[in-house]
C-alpha cells in the first residue's frame, strides 16, 4: 500500500482552513465542496494576494543587466 494514499487515521486530521471543521478526504484540505468554492471565490476576487514591493525605476536603470 502506498503511504501517500493511506487515510487510515494515523495522521491527525487538520481543520478546514475556511470554517475549522474536520477536513474530509474527498475535499481535502476542505470539509466540503462549499468551503472549497468559498476559497476559489476568494482567489477570483483577489482576496488572496502575494505582497510585493515596487522597485524605483532608478534602481532598474543603473546600466547593469542581471541574469
Amino acid at each position: 500500500m502506498n503511504p501517500a494514499n493511506d487515510n487510515s487515521g494515523d495522521a491527525p486530521v487538520k481543520p478546514c482552513p475556511i470554517c475549522g471543521k474536520p477536513m474530509q478526504f474527498a475535499f481535502r484540505p476542505f470539509c466540503s465542496k462549499r468551503c472549497a468554492d468559498v476559497d476559489l471565490g476568494r482567489w477570483f476576487t483577489g482576496s488572496y494576494a502575494v505582497p510585493v514591493t515596487e522597485q524605483d525605476e532608478e534602481d532598474d536603470q543603473d546600466g547593469k543587466t542581471e541574469f
